[in-house]
This record gives structure tokens, C-alpha cells and sequence, in this order.
């Protein structure tokens, strides 16, 4: 593992550590973000408070997942339940800056960078089927930034042209067949977005994992009695962030 030894002789304990608080406290922001952000309310300059009694949250209330776990999901006010979503968040963000070190060499900082926007772009999906295009946005300037200070634009730009070529023809091949939509508009754009992080056969290997991600996500729902048919909408953004990560950190592209 190069990259621990990398950082100024820091041993891989004290990074993996460092990497997940700073993740937990990122995942716990990203999780309030996700839930504001769809309901128009503000993010930066609106006080932490509950959402059932108003009360303001103090400080020993906002520690990423020991809060969660001490309130055991609860309102200390109200008892008005806390999502899971907001734990989900913050193991999800912890994990991602902890095994982000597993990236190629030079590349852990840019893959935390990259894990916490999609890790918000997948809660956005999974929550509200919405891939706001701002975040898409950033996320494909920041691939470009990347691809750029590594000296591999022209390979960025074939991943970010194919991703969106993929999933667009996609939508228009189901829009011609079956007269109606079959792809929310931000699916397209966040797989080129994607492409631009992990070029042309990464934007493949993720486009195929996101598709067994759904595979597996249909089934389970079938087998616990859920009604799947051509109506169902399952967050394919969300499976191509899931997807999307591990083909960067582990560098299949």
C-alpha cells in the first residue's frame, strides 16, 4: 500500500483514522444537505434543529454517529425519529475517506473528493429520483481539474463523451420504442460526468455495475412481495454512484 507511506511518513492507522472523522463530519453535512436541499430550505446559515420540535441542536447532538447512536435515532426534545438517512450518511462519508487511501498513488485526496459528490448525488436519487444538473456540473469540473493536473484530459474527455453517449442513446432508443421517458434527464449526465473521472472503459465497467446493482435491487423487491413492472422507478444515479467509486479507487479504467 505505497500511498500510506507517501503522505510524510504517516502511518496507515493514523491516515485511515484522520481520512474517516473528516469523512463522518462531511457524510453528516451531506446528509443534512440531501434532505434541505429538495425542500428549498437553507443549508449554510439555518441553525441545526430538529425537524419535528425546532429545538436547536447542541453541540454533543451533532458528533457524526455517536449522537445518532446515543439518541438511538430520537429526538432528545420530542422523540420525533432522526432518519437513518442521516446515519447512512455519515458511515458512508466516514468509510469513503478512510478507504480512499487504497487509490493510486497521488489520487487518495481526489478520490475522497469524488466519493463525497456522488456519495450526495446517490442520497438526492435514492431520496427524490433528482440529480440536480448544478451538482452534476460540479462533479464533471472537478473530473476535468483531475484529468488535468494528471496530464489525461484527452483520455477524461473520451470517458465523459461516451458515458453521456451511453445512457443517451438509451433514453432515446426507450423514448422511440415505447413513446414516453425511461431515463430521468441527470442519468446521462452524471454517467458523463462519471466518464470524466475514470475514462471510456471505466464509464463501461460503471454503467455495468450500476446495472447489477438495479438487477439485484429488482430482485430483492420482488422477493419480499413488491410489485415490479414497467411503471417501477428504481435511482439509477444512485447505482452508478455506488458503481462508480470502487472503479476509481481501485483503478479499473
Amino acid at each position: 500500500m505505497p500511498m500510506f507511506t507517501a503522505v510524510a511518513g504517516m502511518p496507515a492507522w493514523l491516515l485511515v483514522t484522520i481520512g474517516a472523522i473528516l469523512g463522518a463530519i462531511i457524510g453528516s453535512f451531506l446528509g443534512t444537505v440531501a434532505v434541505r436541499l429538495p425542500a428549498g430550505r437553507g443549508i449554510i446559515r439555518a441553525p441545526s434543529a430538529c425537524d419535528g420540535c425546532r429545538q436547536r441542536l447542541r453541540p454533543w447532538h451533532l458528533v457524526p454517529i455517536v449522537s445518532w447512536l446515543a439518541l438511538r435515532g430520537r429526538c432528545q426534545s420530542c422523540a420525533a425519529p432522526i432518519g437513518q438517512g442521516q446515519l447512512v450518511a455519515e458511515v458512508l462519508g466516514a468509510a469513503i475517506g478512510a478507504l480512499a487511501w487504497w487509490a493510486p498513488p497521488g489520487l487518495a485526496l481526489p478520490a475522497m473528493v469524488l466519493g463525497w459528490q456522488l456519495l450526495l448525488l446517490g442520497l438526492l436519487d435514492a431520496r427524490c429520483l433528482w440529480l440536480p444538473w448544478r451538482l452534476n456540473a460540479a462533479l464533471a469540473l472537478s473530473g476535468l481539474a483531475v484529468s488535468v493536473a494528471d496530464n489525461c484530459l484527452p483520455f477524461a474527455l473520451a470517458g465523459g463523451g461516451l458515458g453521456y453517449g451511453l445512457l443517451g442513446l438509451v433514453a432515446w432508443g426507450y423514448r422511440r420504442a415505447r413513446g414516453r421517458e425511461g431515463l430521468g434527464g441527470g442519468d446521462p449526465l452524471l454517467l458523463g460526468a462519471i466518464g470524466l473521472w475514470v475514462g471510456p472503459v471505466g464509464a463501461v465497467h460503471v454503467l455495468l455495475g450500476a446495472a447489477l446493482l438495479g438487477l439485484a435491487v429488482a430482485g430483492l423487491m420482488a422477493w419480499r412481495g413488491g410489485r415490479i413492472d414497467a411503471a417501477t422507478r428504481l435511482p439509477l444515479g444512485t447505482f452508478l454512484a455506488a458503481a462508480a467509486w470502487p472503479v476509481f479507487v481501485l483503478d479499473l479504467k
